[in-house]
């Protein structure tokens, strides 16, 4: 899922926010820096370490395949929905009351997930998390924009994302060590340490800031896309169980593409005032961006969602050796970034916004095919490998993309468009792709009904012995097939890139 990397225009967030008119002390500074890197690192760390626990809670909470996908679709869901909303309270109301809120909301989330006793509990839990993380997020962004002048932010920029790499890193290998050594439920009371840290670190250093300017809060928006992507959400998660022509399904969908609609006519008739204005995709880069980033990320976020459940149940690994699999991944995305950047300013976006997302079909196209029972080196490392090094050479030049599109006076506003747009392509990953896996394990399941093969795919995923070599061989080749989906996704925001992205000229250097 995204919880694995940043969101595409974090740092567009940052350098869209006006510094202080008066400048803050060095000590301020530093330690306002502090509370941001903790804050925002809360919600990555626990988005990808939730990702390695899910094989584990599903069998320890006795839940189906449907329930344990909205651990992380409960999330995501009130995370893209309302982190535009997080933002604009933020400028409205003050970024650092809105920074505590959120991680005070965060944290007694993350107290009733650890102690939940059932999955329905969790769940509930799990989308509180959400709506603390769409306030803290997009409000520690902008504490740090505002604490820093626009010739000091590089260095705090490099700081805040080194900090986040490194979160990038340990998060699926403490994961995966708590999941084995203590328990899945310490993986959110690690929340607890981490939240003292911030909160105290924001209310004792950091100075409060808002914006004059700052819009109302579009509400009309955030609940008719809320309510149009849960409805979505649902429906596809519920094929395996009700069927593909159930008419609950088909309603849902309907509801929610009618929703979704009327999302769009509330934000037609709000302007400039609305919390995604659409004034801005009259800029062809503009939209030719959000398509690659909801492509990618729907990619990424599949992928990354049903990879440990593969490498768990079939390869035999263990939730430590799962995280540990995905280390390359987190440490190419995280440290070749401003690598790539560099590239992207010599070359210009568009080749790069082509050749990274190919790159990141290619390894997930490997994903496809490999044996995940083979020695991780020959197996498992080389697509990660090309999966880390495509997302990072798209993630610089998609920023900068954004942010020129949309032009100085709407950067921030189009960088939190961006970043909601990637949580809403995992978030739409999981589910959809949870349809397909289940359609393809009823295809090589021979001589089962829908409602069989739905009970034995929900066994298989939960970790119960006593498999049938039978469903082991049908449930590989459904996740063989699905990772061609995330592959071909990847693989059509290449050619947005090249098909779409303006070409520009690059400047000639000595």
């Amino acid at each position: 899922m995204i919880g694995f990397t940043r969101p595409p225009c974090d740092v567009g967030v940052i350098e869209a926010t006006p510094a202080f008119d008066a400048a803050l002390s060095e000590k301020g500074k530093r330690l306002t820096l502090a509370a941001t890197v903790v804050g925002s690192s809360m919600a990555l760390l626990d988005g990808s370490v939730v990702n390695i626990a899910l094989p584990t809670i599903q069998q320890a909470l006795h839940a189906d395949a449907a329930a344990t996908q909205w651990i992380v679709n409960a999330y995501l869901l009130l995370l893209g929905a309302l982190v535009l909303i997080g933002g604009s309270a933020a400028d409205l109301y003050g970024r650092r009351r809105m920074f505590v809120l959120g991680i005070a909301v965060f944290t007694a989330a993350s107290i009733v997930c650890g102690l939940s006793p059932n999955i329905m509990v969790l769940n509930v839990s799990r989308a509180v998390q959400g709506f603390g993380a769409a306030l803290l997020t997009p409000a520690s962004l902008a504490m740090l924009g505002a604490a820093f002048s626009e010739q000091e932010r590089s260095q705090a920029i490099g700081i805040w994302a080194g900090a986040g790499a490194l979160m990038m890193a340990a998060g699926p290998l403490l994961g995966g060590w708590l999941v084995d050594q203590v328990s899945w439920r310490a993986i959110f009371l690690l929340n607890i340490p981490l939240a003292i840290a911030a909160a105290g670190l924001a209310l004792r250093f950091g100075c409060e800031s808002s914006d004059r300017r700052a819009k109302q809060l579009d509400w009309s928006g955030a609940a008719s896309v809320a309510i149009g992507l849960a409805a979505i959400t649902w429906s596809l998660s519920s094929i395996p169980e009700l069927g593909f022509r159930d008419k609950t399904v088909l309603a849902g969908l309907g509801a929610g593409t009618a929703f979704l609609a009327l999302f769009v006519v509330i934000e037609a008739r709000l302007h400039e005032r609305a919390m995604m204005p659409l004034s801005l995709y009259r800029s062809r880069d503009f939209s030719a961006t959000n398509a690659l980033t909801l492509l990618l990320y729907f990619a990424l976020g599949g992928a990354l969602y049903y990879l440990p459940f593969g490498l768990i149940r079939l390869g035999g690994y263990s939730a430590t050796q799962a995280g540990a699999a995905l280390l390359p991944f987190a440490l190419i995305m995280g440290f070749g970034a401003s690598f790539a950047g560099t590239i992207a300013d010599r070359l210009g976006p568009r080749l790069l916004l082509t050749v990274g997302p190919i790159v990141a079909a290619c390894g997930l196209a490997m994903l496809a095919f490999v044996d995940l029972r083979q020695p991780y080196w020959i197996g498992v490392f080389p697509p990660m490998f090309l999966l880390g090094v495509g997302m990072a050479i798209t993630v610089p030049p998609l920023t900068s993309t954004v942010m020129g599109a949309a032009g100085k006076a709407h950067a921030g506003i189009a960088s939190g468009i961006n970043n909601a747009v990637a949580r809403v392509g995992g978030l739409l990953a999981v589910a959809a792709l949870g349809a397909v896996l289940f359609a393809n394990f009823l295809h090589h399941l021979a001589g089962t009904t829908p409602s069989q093969a739905n009970e034995v795919l929900n066994a298989l995923m939960s970790g119960q012995p006593d498999a049938d070599a039978g469903a082991i061989a049908a449930f590989e080749r459904a996740l063989r097939a699905i990772m061609l989906v995330p592959a071909s996704c990847a693989a059509l925001a290449g050619l947005a890139g090249w098909v779409w992205i303006e070409p520009r000229r690059v400047r000639a250097t000595n």
